[in-house]
């Protein structure tokens, strides 16, 4: 992983491969359109003043993203300067948004793949945007190339260009705690996100159920939290029917993962839940030919709850956060669960299953179930639950859904806070009235229009009584299929991974009552 160092040395003296500034679209009430952001002036110096006319000479105009490369000016120890767009100049007395930062340092790591060393000369006003521009270099020079080594024969193997060594944030203050601290959180957050990511991206001929267990077992004895794995025999055993059902025509049995954090200083308990199904065919109900090759990533909820719960303890978080990864693989055979079968939830109730294909909450409902007995203050799960939500939401805004307003809206701050697109979603009273089942207490498929709620809806039934919950499908952006942007990498994402960072934060400092 990139290595980052605080550095208060000058750009032209220092040796680095590039030398990294921002650059944004300037406002009326200035002359041309492009502006030099702070942080860069050194650069501009050595430029005469005319950095910004040399770089719409080249087609700059700060838009997000945007990369243009020059050479670095006579005198300087580095060669290259790299000015990424920041978007739109900030009004006056206020400075760049936070997650523009993030996107702007996610854009210039990923560009300077191979680097040994970038030095980061970006606006840094404070310590906020310090970690901002950390996290986003961390996240930005991601890569997964676990699978890409293939002897040395191989050309593309041997020129495969590594991520970015060393990043310098210029401008940083080395000594200050705020700083320091600022630094150590983004790398905490970030390690643990990239993991997920990995997670995600792996096969599923190698993250199995067991294999998921496996890496959640040794992180916990690495990071001092307390762990329970429930193999196939303990979930019968407890009448976990959501997990086994849903993993019944696999090969691969399922298994439940519980990970405990515990502060000694907490006065507030949150759960979460995740779905980790590490395999998704539709079972019976199978998905048609063109849906099954990405559906290793139907895990991702369960990703994003493990790196949430490490990464809660890496940062000594005064709150108490259970982890519960809800996993199996959904196949096809003759032991598999069948439209018309009704499952025995651990809660008790009765599920009649009309269709294989919607699992994800029979899984969930056993965990959350599992997660009320403990009575935390609140349960949020994370799921990539339904196609329907990514109809209404699209390909990078996941869907929040809540028992309670006032939650739900929270969730939605520290998501847009920390630079995780989602919109808040209702649960209509209606839409219940679909799922009942002449057969069994309730179904697991409702009415088709508005599918994600009614998602929610079956979901809400297995929250115990008093328990404040939220819904998060993060179907559309937990897997990005198109290009990487800003930092976010082709592949496998980690969305939620900083949202619930983030609540566990607000909990800890009781900014959520």
């Amino acid at each position: 992983m990139t290595a980052l160092t605080l550095s208060t040395s000058a750009a032209p003296g220092l040796r680095a491969d590039a030398i990294v500034i921002g650059v944004a679209k300037g406002t009326a009430s200035r002359s041309g359109d492009l502006v030099v952001a702070p942080g860069a002036e050194a650069v501009d110096k050595a430029y005469d003043g005319k950095l910004a006319g040399v770089l719409e000479t080249l087609g700059a105009t700060g838009a997000e993203g945007e990369v243009t490369k020059l050479p670095a000016p006579a005198g300087f120890k580095a060669p290259l300067v790299v000015a990424v767009g920041l978007g739109a100049e900030p009004e006056k007395d206020s400075g760049f948004d936070a997650e523009a930062l993030r996107r702007a340092a996610g854009v210039a790591a990923r560009t300077l793949s191979g680097s040994r060393k970038a030095a980061f000369a970006l606006p840094l006003a404070d310590a906020a945007d310090t970690g901002a521009v950390a996290e986003g270099v961390l996240l930005g020079a991601y890569s997964f190339d676990t699978y890409k080594e293939n002897g040395k024969s191989d050309a593309k193997a041997k020129n495969a260009k590594g991520p970015l060594a060393e990043a310098a944030l210029l401008g940083g203050k080395p000594r200050d705690r705020a700083y320091k601290a600022a630094i150590e959180r983004a790398t905490a957050v970030a390690e643990e996100l990239n993991r997920a990511r990995d997670l995600i991206n792996m096969p599923p001929n190698d993250l199995n159920p067991e294999a998921f267990a496996a890496v959640a077992q040794t992180a916990a004895k690495e990071h001092g939290i307390k762990v329970q794995v429930l193999d196939e025999k303990a979930l019968v055993k407890g009448g976990y029917g959501g997990i086994l059902g849903v993993g019944s025509g696999s090969a691969s049995a399922p298994r439940l993962v519980k990970l405990s954090y515990t502060s000694s200083k907490a006065k507030k308990h949150l759960a979460f839940v995740g779905k980790g199904i590490t395999y998704d065919s539709g079972g019976i109900s199978l998905k048609p030919a063109g849906h099954n090759e990405t559906m290793k990533c139907d895990m991702s909820g369960a990703a994003a709850v493990f790196a949430a719960v490490v990464a809660a303890a890496r940062l000594g978080l005064e709150v108490n956060v259970t982890g519960w990864l809800a996993l199996a693989e959904n196949m096809p055979s003759g032991s598999a669960t069948r439209p018309g079968d009704v499952l025995r939830m651990y809660s008790g109730k009765t599920v009649e299953v009309l269709n294989t294909d919607a699992e994800g909450r029979l899984v969930l409902a056993d965990a959350l179930w599992a997660a009320s007995e403990e009575k935390p203050d609140a349960i949020v799960d994370v799921a990539t639950l339904t196609g329907a939500m990514m109809l209404a939401l699209g390909n990078r805004t996941f869907g929040i859904m809540a028992n309670d307003d006032a939650f739900r809206s929270a969730l939605h701050e520290a998501a847009e806070e920390v630079g995780e697109p989602a919109w808040p979603m209702p649960l209509p009273e209606h839409l219940r009235k679909g799922m009942d089942s002449p057969t069994a207490d309730i179904a697991n498929m409702g009415e088709r229009m508005g599918g994600g709620l009614v998602a929610g809806l079956f979901l809400r039934e297995f929250v115990g009584e008093g328990i404040t919950w939220a819904h998060l499908d993060i179907a559309g952006p937990a897997f990005n299929e198109g290009g990487p942007f800003g930092y976010t990498p082709k592949g496998g994402t980690g969305t939620a991974v900083r949202t619930l960072v983030r609540l566990a934060e607000l909990t800890a400092a009781g900014d959520l009552g």
